[in-house]
């Protein structure tokens, strides 16, 4: 029986208490590795780290997810900041786009979740919309809306028809990064998924989702990053 993929999923440190502790703590949801679990994988919790080191990381995994959270710094993409946006998390912005790069650079499967489909687009030169107004299934709240796939391109190849997603929308990709083309949409025009060109069948294996599929009881993305990986 061949191995089960080693899928690294990023974290946030944020103040945590538990027990008789109260403490910073790197921080990741259970319904993410339950996901990855789900779907066939190991998940290896990635909290933020030098980014010197984060080829490193990369060449020791099959898979890489970026985890939802915190804005991304406007910084990052030669923004004035939106006083709507959330407070910089500059040490995890540096460990997610570093690993990011080196898994495109290494060719290790990407998948990046609302933060992470965001900063997947920032990576590559991308911007973003600070601050969504009127979205399709609210802003700031947590809700649901569909999404068409786009045909023809991956995420398509995993999810063929208009489905409804877990949604937590504030922010979203205005320019897409080199390379990305959009292959979801919301009711509304909103870009809702991204991949970088070449269809279900060429180039590297990396997809963005807007939405939060760690809540939802379909596997079909995150398995086809495990398949990916494998």
């Amino acid at each position: 029986m061949p191995a089960k993929p080693l899928i690294g999923v990023t974290t946030y440190l944020d103040p945590a208490a538990w027990g008789v502790w109260d403490m910073r703590a790197a921080l990741l949801p259970e319904v993410y590795p339950r996901l990855v679990q789900g779907a066939g994988g190991i998940a290896a919790m990635l909290p933020p780290d030098a980014p010197a080191v984060a080829a490193d990381a990369v060449a020791r995994l099959d898979g890489l997810v970026v985890a939802g959270g915190a804005d991304v710094d406007p910084a990052r993409y030669g923004a004035d900041r939106d006083p709507r946006t959330g407070p910089a998390a500059d040490e995890r912005d540096a460990w997610e786009l570093a690993l990011i790069e080196a898994a495109l650079a290494h060719g290790t499967p990407v998948l990046g979740i609302c933060r992470g489909m965001q900063l997947l687009n920032v990576a590559l030169g991308g911007t973003l919309v600070q601050h969504l107004d009127g979205h399709t299934g609210g802003v700031g709240v947590f809700g649901a809306h569909t999404v068409k796939p786009v045909p023809g391109t991956r995420y398509a190849s995993l999810v063929a028809e208009a489905v409804t997603v877990p949604t937590y929308h504030h922010q979203a990709v205005d320019r897409l990064g080199t390379g990305l083309t959009p292959s979801a949409h919301a009711e509304d025009g909103t870009v809702e998924a991204v991949e970088l060109s070449g269809g279900p069948a060429g180039g590297r294996w990396a997809l963005g989702v807007q939405w939060h599929p760690e809540m939802d009881a379909d596997l079909r993305v995150m398995q086809g990053l495990v398949a990916a990986s494998a």
